[in-house]
């Protein structure tokens, strides 16, 4: 099996992901029906206490929980858009709503490819705290992991230090089947429930966002919600 040999758009059948370090391999067993289907979008809106009901993940979230305006985000780690929005437009979002309390920012995994799905599982193990912070390092740095020919595990675990990771809890993580099923079954409720079909994809109070998540586009949608008192 070659490096990485795992396809989201494969045939359904027992699969394994692989993620090969040095002379052992990290593998996660993947089996059921495959991730990415082609699902028609939805409605623009979404019912508020679906997309908020719990799941067996905690979300990623940052943000009162009180906060009048919940965003909701489903991103792949491995998504150049959600790349560019996580370092150009998150981070004037997060001081203008989030810092202020004003917004909730919920951020969930999409992965569309098993390195995504890998950075996503390390962001989780991360823990409360440093997830967004190590998030936002490997969007900073894509180009470094995601894109390289080769084993990117070495890579990956150089950021990953940042957040406190060592080599034994970087491979622990890496080996969590658990954790990988469970954010494979939050990829299927978003794409089968709320018609989620590329990232990334936002709902603001259950209105889905369009176009490419621009400062101006959640503006337009977040100020007149606040404006109403």
């Amino acid at each position: 099996m070659t490096d990485l040999d795992f396809s989201l758009a494969a045939q359904s059948h027992s699969r394994r992901f692989v993620l090969r370090a040095g002379g052992g391999a990290l593998a996660i067993a993947v089996a059921g029906p495959a991730l990415l289907r082609p699902y028609a979008a939805l409605a623009d809106t979404v019912p508020v206490e679906e997309l908020m009901k719990a799941g067996d993940l905690t979300d990623m979230a940052i943000g009162p929980v009180e906060a009048k305006v919940v965003i909701v985000e489903y991103a792949s780690m491995t998504c150049g858009h959600c790349a560019r929005f996580h370092v150009d437009v998150y981070p004037k979002l997060k001081a203008k709503y989030i810092d202020t309390g004003k917004v909730r920012f919920i951020m969930r995994e999409f992965p569309l490819d098993n390195r995504a799905a890998a950075a996503s599982m390390l962001a989780r193990c991360a823990g409360a705290g440093k997830d967004f912070p190590l998030v936002s390092v490997l969007f900073e740095r894509q180009e470094d992991w995601a894109f390289v020919k080769g084993s990117p595990v070495d890579a990956m675990f150089e950021l990953a230090k940042q957040a406190g990771f060592t080599r034994e809890a970087f491979d622990t993580c890496l080996k969590d089947n658990a954790l990988f099923d469970k954010i494979k079954v939050q990829r299927e409720r978003a794409a089968s429930v709320f018609g989620v079909n590329s990232t990334p994809t936002f709902f603001i109070n259950g209105e889905r966002l369009k176009g490419g998540g621009t400062i101006e586009e959640f503006e337009k949608i977040i100020d007149p919600i606040l404006a109403k008192g």
